[in-house]
Formats: C-alpha cells, sequence, structure tokens
C-alpha cells in the first residue's frame, strides 16, 4: 500500500481540515504514518499556518526541509494546503518549484484528487462531516463555522478565509453523533468567533441553541467553547452556562487589549469600559470559571502609557490562562498602513514582562487548587506520568494534571476524581481518589 504523512500546523481548525481529507484518502488504500515516523512516504501533505509571522516562518521552514527530503528521493509527491497555500500559493509555486501543488482552504476536494489520483478521487463522494481523527480518541474538535466577518485592523483571517460561513445545525449535530459513536467524550466547539454561529443562516446567534442540541447526544461529557469575541456576547449562552453540567465553565475569550486608545485602532468594536463590564458579569455570574484570554503587545498605535495600563489590567484581573503575541504586520490589513512606533526590540521586552507578571498569577492560583478534588480526563501516558487535564483546561494550550504511573494503572481517555497534590506554573500533580 501507498504510505501518506501529513503535518498539520497552526491552529485546531486547520486540524479539522486536515482530518476531512484524511477520511476521503485512507479508504483508498493508503498507510497513514505518523507524523514523527522515521519511515519516509510516498506523499507528504503539509497544512500550513499563515496567520502571523512566526507561524508563516515555521510552515515555511517546514516546506523546504521536505523540498530537501524529496531531492534526496525520499518523498515521491509534496503537496501543501491551507492558509499559506491560500494566501501566497503563487508566488510560493515560482519560488518553491520542488512542491508538487499548492491548494488554498476551500479545496479539500482538490487535494483528495491529488493524492487519491485522478479519477479514482474524482469518484469519492465528498462529505465535510467525514473526519479520520488525529486527536486522542475521547475529544475532538468540531468547526461549527468558516471565514470571519469582523475586521480587526491587524488580522488577516478575513483575507484567508472569507467571510463568516456558520454550518447548518443538523450537519453539526450528525457530525458530533458520529464523534460520540467513535468514543469522543469531549467537543470542542472552534471558530474564528462561536458567539457569531448562526447569524448568516438564522438571522440571529445560535450558539446557545446548538450547544443545548450537542448536550442532549447520549455520551457527551464535556462542551468547550473556543473562542469567544468580547463584543455582543450572547445572553442566552451565559445563562446557559449557569445551567448546562456537560458546558465547561471555560471563558475563552481574546480581548487583545484593554487601553481604549488601542482597541479603537485595532476596530475591535469595543472599549476598556465595555471589556471590564462585561468581564465582571461574567465572573459575577460564573464565579467558578475560569478566564483564558490572548493579548497583542507593540501594536502600531501601542504607547508606552498604553502599555503600562495593559499590565496594570493584567495583574488586576488575574487571568487563569493567558497568551501573548508580539504584532506583526500583515499586508493588506488596515493595521499595515500605520507608522509602526515600536521596535522589534521593544516589543519583544513588553511581552515578556507581561508573561513574567503573567507566571507569578499562574502560579499562585495553581497553588490555591493544592488539596482540591477535580475531575481529570487522561488524556496520554508519558515517561513516568499519566497526563490528564480538568474541566477547566483545553488540550495543548493549557495546564496539565500529572499523576505517577506507579500509583496504579488509568485508562486513556477515563475520568477520575483527581486530589492536587502540588503545583507548579504550568503544571499540577495529583493522586487519583476514584473513577468517576
Amino acid at each position: 500500500m501507498a504510505t501518506l504523512k501529513l503535518i498539520s500546523l497552526g491552529c485546531s481548525k486547520n486540524t479539522v481540515d486536515s482530518e476531512v481529507v484524511l477520511a476521503h484518502v485512507l479508504p483508498a488504500h493508503w498507510t497513514l504514518l505518523p507524523p514523527d515516523s522515521a519511515k519516509h512516504p510516498d506523499v507528504l501533505l503539509i497544512n500550513t499556518c499563515g496567520f502571523i509571522g512566526d507561524a508563516k516562518q515555521e510552515s515555511i521552514d517546514m516546506i523546504l526541509r521536505s523540498c530537501m527530503l524529496k531531492g534526496k528521493g525520499r518523498i515521491k509527491k509534496l503537496y501543501v494546503m491551507g492558509c499559506l497555500a491560500q494566501r501566497y500559493g503563487q508566488e510560493l509555486a515560482a519560488e518553491i518549484p520542488e512542491v508538487d501543488a499548492w491548494f488554498g482552504v476551500r479545496e479539500p476536494e482538490k487535494v483528495v484528487a491529488a493524492i487519491a489520483g485522478g479519477e479514482t478521487a474524482g469518484a469519492v463522494d465528498f462529505n465535510p462531516e467525514r473526519r479520520v481523527l488525529t486527536t486522542p480518541g475521547h475529544y475532538a474538535y468540531l468547526k461549527i463555522s468558516e471565514g470571519c466577518d469582523r475586521q480587526c485592523a491587524f488580522c488577516a483571517i478575513p483575507l484567508i478565509r472569507g467571510k463568516h460561513k456558520s454550518r447548518p445545525m443538523e450537519s453539526l449535530i450528525k457530525e458530533a453523533e458520529a464523534l460520540v459513536g467513535q468514543g469522543v467524550k469531549e467537543l470542542i466547539l472552534v471558530a474564528q468567533d462561536v458567539t457569531y454561529y448562526g447569524l448568516d443562516l438564522y438571522g440571529r446567534q445560535c450558539i446557545a441553541d446548538l450547544v443545548q442540541a450537542l448536550a442532549r447526544i447520549e455520551g457527551v461529557r464535556w462542551i468547550r467553547l473556543q473562542y469567544l469575541y468580547p463584543h455582543s456576547f450572547p445572553e442566552d449562552l451565559l445563562r446557559l452556562m449557569q445551567t448546562e453540567p456537560k458546558l465547561c465553565a471555560y471563558i475563552d475569550i481574546p480581548l487583545q487589549h484593554i487601553a481604549t486608545s488601542v482597541l479603537h485602532d485595532m476596530q475591535r468594536a469595543t472599549d476598556r469600559e465595555k471589556t471590564m463590564a462585561l468581564l465582571h458579569k461574567l465572573k459575577a455570574a460564573l464565579p467558578e470559571a475560569v478566564f483564558r484570554t490572548t493579548l497583542i503587545v507593540g501594536f502600531p498605535t501601542e504607547t508606552e502609557a498604553a502599555f503600562e495600563e495593559l499590565k496594570d489590567f493584567v495583574a488586576g484581573f488575574r487571568f487563569d490562562r493567558l497568551g501573548v503575541f508580539t504584532y506583526s504586520e500583515e499586508e493588506g490589513t488596515p493595521a499595515s498602513a500605520m507608522q509602526d512606533i515600536v521596535s522589534a526590540g521593544e516589543k519583544d521586552r513588553r511581552a515578556d514582562e507581561i508573561m513574567r507578571l503573567q507566571e507569578d498569577i499562574s502560579l499562585s492560583l495553581n497553588e490555591a487548587r493544592v488539596g482540591k478534588v477535580f475531575e481529570v480526563v487522561i488524556d496520554r501516558e508519558e515517561g513516568d506520568y499519566y497526563i490528564g487535564r480538568t474541566r477547566y483546561d483545553s488540550p495543548e494550550v493549557d495546564d496539565e494534571v500529572l499523576i505517577a504511573r506507579a500509583d496504579g494503572k488509568l485508562q486513556i481517555g477515563g475520568f477520575y476524581d483527581v486530589r492536587i497534590t502540588e503545583a507548579e506554573i504550568h503544571d499540577l500533580y495529583g493522586r487519583v481518589e476514584q473513577a468517576c
């Protein structure tokens, strides 16, 4: 059988796109090699990210390394798909002719056709609900929409993936049922903005209706939402978070900044006063919730005073999870026309300062969890430990719970009550009390 290796870079939405392609290729007598396999495949497919400078560079570096392997005869065919190909495909094709074909984000059928071989693939009944999971079998990402209608000045996503397009609720429920039938217990709903779901199809925000329908599926244990835009937060979703036990009290809300002047220049459709009012409202309604956010430092109009305001905000609100990006110019966006007053070195300094502050906060919050019992799902084994997560942590980006393997055998994908015994900045250590 011919062999295929997939390297999927970037966000969880890319992961879903990759899994859909695999579902339509693998039945055609292909063997899938793991990404870390030492074996060289007949076909290598790279799904790229084109969101920010570092991600684009990672994708280009991977492509160039793969071209070297192809030049040595270790790869027969090399295909590139995804955001980077969507945005720069023509230019890259001219500069890197070793790649056999480039495919944008709207061309999954063409990717399948290229891999499976022309006419054979043309006979495939392409169905975006079909997936071959690349995540552990107990959790899966469910992409509920494509693109974005927001016009944030720094963001190229609307240029790459187009306007917001919700998937029909019936299709999402059918896909979720199929995933649960395969053993999935945690559904992670992903979109550029999950709160926007349904506006284009149903004339109103329908994310709460979708979550309620998914929660009724027998076998679903946790539902997690990524990401919640801080403008026009749906009231019915907030009420559902208070009452639906399957919906994790996990507020993933990318604020980007707090200074009104910077938010205005970022075209975020909000300001400091409205942002603080929303955060306090969410905290009051959901006292047990954890809050995750991402920030951008070094935006072209971020003054030292605006940065100090951001730093004071981080210190005062004490986010459970926080990530920082340094601003990188994206051609074609409104921010690319602004005069950048912040040097690269200053951007790095500001990011480091925020992260040092957040590390102290994260350690303090984690230490407060010592002695408490949390429901934990086991994701994998690693060295001497089982690695798990609480319902307050998303895979790959948040804290993990380490449980010594010497304490007893646990089931991957199993749920356990775990008492926290020790805390670090990004990790917790625990002891199983009982299965749950």
